[in-house]
């Protein structure tokens, strides 16, 4: 055992070598695109696509020009982007309870995905943009209708991913827990869901990023207040800064909510083996 040790320590400092010139690298490159994007708005002066200084001047007039007792945070944040969080969010807390017992049905029971499968392929083939006409004439123009939309489209990623998940749990526990006449209420919530939850994560992330998208789609018809009416109407009006401080702050929305699911997927999953504690555990053998 001491023999073996010392090599385990001595891969960490490379590990943090490794991590260190893998996060220069990445931000190496996000300079390199600002550069290559104030040069070439400069180069170009085109009035639609603005340079990213000025860009990013406006957003400090768009976002935090209000008073001091809004912690200098304007209207709009307010009135346009909080609302639009919320419906994000609350969407996507509807698809993923919704997909992931749904999915979890439909994987342990191989009758009833023959059954619906079809039917499932084929809603799933419909783009959600497409059925808004149908969910205005059906909902109305209120939340509802964004909320729907939303669903319907984010849905599908955590479904499927839970079907995987749920069917490629290991046949030796299931053995394991018929054998001891396992309750199917602990069987479910505490060795099929743990065993499904790396891939419903992934189909999670991807489900957030739809769920960005639909919102912003589903707030260009019919409404007065959102991230989408907002980049619409400075569009239709010819304010190409604001427009594109709208589409920056979309970027900034789905890079930051994605590091934030996967860090609460780390965190969750954090009793995983990690690929380095299985080679160290490898070479110990």
């Amino acid at each position: 055992m001491s023999t073996q040790s010392p090599s385990v320590h001595l891969d960490r400092p490379g590990r943090g070598v490794e991590a260190l010139r893998s996060f220069l690298l990445k931000w190496s490159l996000v300079l390199a695109l600002v550069v290559a994007w104030e040069l070439g708005a400069m180069a170009g002066e085109s009035p639609f696509f603005p340079r990213l200084s000025e860009i990013l001047s406006t957003a400090v007039e768009v976002y935090f020009s209000g008073p001091a007792s809004q912690l200098f945070l304007a209207d709009t944040v307010f009135d346009d982007v909080l609302p639009s969080l919320g419906r994000v969010f609350g969407s996507w807390a509807v698809a993923v309870v919704l997909g992931v017992a749904l999915g979890t049905a439909l994987g342990r029971s191989q009758r009833a995905l023959d059954y619906t499968g079809p039917l499932l392929s084929f809603m799933r083939a419909v783009p959600p943009p497409a059925l808004i006409p149908v969910f205005l004439v059906l909902f109305g123009i209120d939340n509802t209708m964004k909320v729907v939309t939303i669903v319907f489209g984010s849905i599908w990623p955590v479904i499927l991913n839970t079907v995987d998940g749920v069917r490629s749990v290991n046949p030796l526990q299931q053995e394991t827990a018929r054998s001891f006449r396992t309750p199917r209420r602990y069987w479910v919530t505490m060795v099929v869901l743990p065993a499904a939850m790396p891939k419903i994560f992934a189909g999670m992330r991807l489900s957030l990023s739809l769920a960005l998208i639909l919102m912003v789609i589903s707030e260009m018809v019919g409404v007065t207040n959102g991230i989408g009416f907002q980049l619409i109407f400075a569009q239709q009006s010819f304010e190409f800064h604001v427009m594109w401080v709208w589409i920056v702050l979309l970027g900034v929305l789905g890079y930051g909510l994605n590091a934030l699911l996967l860090a609460v997927e780390r965190r969750v999953l954090s009793w995983q083996p990690t690929r380095g504690t299985a080679d160290a555990k490898t070479k110990e053998a």
